[in-house]
């Protein structure tokens, strides 16, 4: 397989991965105290602690205020977050066609 080939097979497994921004800020607006931005960007852990948070905060009035300065927060770190699942994904393919190429 050419290196031509190979990069071209990466940037296609890329291009399947690629997270939507504009997806991601829908999401965000709309279910972001349910962590809904998070789920799609493939951070669950945090997405089920942002959840957890708002449900708590329907009781009692700080876990919203908590949920409200995390979605500010959020609002700023969509991009960069987007831009490293693209960066894992490129990492990630890039294994498997060296892996490809040795066998």
């Amino acid at each position: 397989m050419s290196s031509l080939q190979s990069e071209m097979l990466v940037e296609q497994k890329v291009a399947n991965a690629q997270k939507s921004t504009g997806v991601a800020y829908l999401l965000w607006f709309f279910l972001g105290g349910f962590g809904g931005h998070r789920f799609y960007l493939g951070k669950t852990g945090t997405a089920v602690a942002q959840l957890i948070i708002t449900i708590v905060g329907c009781f009692t009035l700080i876990p919203l205020i908590i949920t409200g300065i995390w979605l500010l927060v959020d609002a700023f770190l969509i991009p960069s977050i987007i831009r490293e699942n693209t960066d894992n994904v490129r990492r990630q393919a890039r294994l498997e066609v060296a892996l490809i190429q040795q066998g």
